[in-house]
């Protein structure tokens, strides 16, 4: 398989490497090697990467900036696409459209919006991942939600063809959309309405709900942001604070002494650490509370890295 990907990436200018560390790009700061990586710059790229691995049932999975990952301490059996600054255009189709590469991150796109004074991203824009990943988890905070200025996407399919979907078909619910449940596509752009606004009050709100998030959350740790989705009728973080969880230590992972809904890379926390910190919080909360708590990350790999 090394010889059919390198000879691909090749023809399409794309750079290959192996053995790559994902500690070094989740921002949990955990998990062993991918045996490939490759650097997306386009989405004829994609195509024939998708292909190729589909037709040697080769794995393959979509990263951009590893916001939301836990990956396997025994690293990836396959090929990662990461999506960066290569595939990251941003543009407007009018004076309220706009269309970004789902590697943009969202500080640039809520940054582009400000500037061109639209509203509507504020609340997004101090999350750590890119656009195609908000999109797939229907990423939200502070009131904002994708699913409130999505428009439509283009994606690669399992089979290599670039199709479109409205918003109405992108099943968006809370952390979930129409790619959760069909993982093998590939969010490739998405288009978002936005409205006219005030520069000025754009911009402090985004000042706003960036002073929020360095007040409440851990950013000093390394994490993978909210850990655990919001059980029906209560907060996960009101949930393990009540049961006296703060600070609860496995290995170098904790869950965070600032706030609870963060476990976080205390101290050269491994992928098994967080799994098996997680279970416990799980366990006690549900025997004290009777709420089954939920992990939101998606976990990258299994023990033996598949």
């Amino acid at each position: 398989m090394r010889e059919k990907l390198r000879k691909l990436c090749d023809t399409y200018g794309v750079e290959l490497l192996e053995n790559v560390p994902l500690s070094e790009h989740t921002t949990f700061r955990i998990g062993g090697t991918a045996d490939f990586w490759a650097e997306i710059n386009s989405s004829s790229t994609i195509s024939a990467l998708v292909r190729l691995c589909r037709e040697n049932a080769y794995p393959y999975f979509v990263l951009g900036r590893g916001s939301n990952i836990l990956a396997s301490d025994a690293g990836y059996r396959g090929i990662i696409l990461h999506l960066g600054n290569q595939f990251a255009n941003i543009g407007f189709k009018d004076a309220h459209t706009m269309t970004c590469e789902a590697g943009a991150t969202l500080v640039k796109a809520a940054k582009t919006a400000e500037k061109f004074s639209q509203t509507g991203m504020e609340g997004l824009s101090g999350i750590p991942g890119t656009i195609g990943g908000a999109l797939y988890m229907n990423a939200g905070a502070y009131g904002y939600e994708m699913s409130q200025i999505v428009s439509s996407c283009t994606y690669m399919d399992e089979n290599g063809e670039i199709k479109q979907l409205r918003a109405s078909d992108l099943a968006l619910s809370y952390r979930q959309s129409w790619f959760t449940l069909h993982p093998g596509n590939v969010i490739l752009t998405v288009t978002v309405k936005l409205q006219d606004g005030d520069r000025a009050e754009i911009s402090e709100k985004m000042r706003d709900f960036l002073k929020r998030r360095n007040d409440k959350q851990p950013l000093d740790f390394p994490s993978a942001g909210s850990t655990f989705k919001r059980p029906e009728g209560n907060y996960a973080s009101a949930l393990i604070d009540q049961c006296g969880l703060k600070g609860y230590t496995v290995g170098g992972a904790q869950v965070s002494e600032k706030h609870a809904g963060f476990v976080i890379n205390r101290e050269g926390a491994t992928c098994a650490d967080v799994m098996q910190l997680c279970a416990d919080v799980k366990r006690i909360v549900q025997e004290k509370t009777g709420y089954i708590l939920e992990m939101e990350p998606i976990i990258l790999g299994d023990s033996a890295g598949k």
